[in-house]
């Protein structure tokens, strides 16, 4: 059997990674100071690593965040509520396997949506599903949900996912209809998945929010009790951004 043709089989059976490393080995010449055992080794290493990184790229996808964001790039100062320790902690996802939340309060502009997005791509690349939602843009896709009959496949869909990040949580009033989609939500959800919650609006004023006492207490229960709840503080970080990258020569 030629070289090309174990190439071709190597594609054939979907071993990607291990087709290029192959021919990167004819192309270069295999090295004087790598064995049998060694060479085999760096083929499958070559093609664990690509799989990896499409499964990655599969699950950024399908979490659809609305901007490139890490935890490495928090930006981590006592004035802003943040610390290295917390983040460092939650770029774990022990969280993640402990079915516990993460709740981010905080004014506008100050970096909400931007450490929920962070939070849902360090759950992916633990390998764990995750999914950005704004809570306005939600309840009304479980409107239209509800009238085409596909309501229960997509609660059943929001359900399996491992980390669902719930951004303008409370930006605006919700409706009965949205107050008790929202609570089948979280009940399908607790104890068993994460939820990261943004909103601007301080947990102790969640209950006033939802108005109806008793369907807040069920949300509350199922969303605090159990969640690192980091309180942004400081200015906007968008003016902030813009005062940088803003030309000096321009007034």
């Amino acid at each position: 059997m030629t070289n090309e043709e174990t190439i071709d089989k190597m594609t054939q059976m979907h071993l990607h990674g291990m087709a290029v490393a192959m021919r990167e080995l004819l192309r270069d010449g295999p090295s004087q100071e790598l064995g049998p055992h060694e060479m085999i080794g760096m083929l499958i290493d070559r093609e664990w690593q690509e799989r990896d990184n499409r499964r990655l790229s599969r699950l950024l996808r399908s979490a659809k965040l609305p901007v490139e964001a890490s935890l490495e790039d928090v930006w981590c100062e006592p004035s802003r509520g943040l610390n290295k320790p917390q983040v460092r902690e939650l770029a774990t996802c022990s969280w993640v396997r402990a079915a516990q939340n993460v709740i981010v309060v905080g004014k506008t502009g100050c970096g909400k949506s931007y450490l929920g997005a962070a939070l849902a791509q360090a759950a992916c690349r633990r390998g764990h599903r995750a999914l950005y939602a704004r809570v306005p843009r939600l309840a009304n896709e479980l409107a239209i949900a509800r009238g085409d009959g596909s309501y229960a496949s997509t609660l059943a869909r929001l359900a399996k996912v491992e980390v669902l990040v719930l951004d303008d949580f409370l930006l605006t009033s919700l409706k009965e209809n949205e107050r008790r989609d929202l609570l089948e939500i979280l009940e399908d959800r607790y104890g068993r998945t994460s939820t990261v919650i943004a909103s601007q609006v301080p947990t102790k004023n969640w209950h006033e929010q939802l108005a109806d006492p008793t369907i807040a207490d069920a949300i509350c229960d199922r969303l605090v009790h159990n969640a690192h709840v980091v309180v942004l503080t400081g200015g906007s970080m968008r003016k902030k951004k813009g005062m940088e990258t803003k030309d000096p020569k321009v007034d």
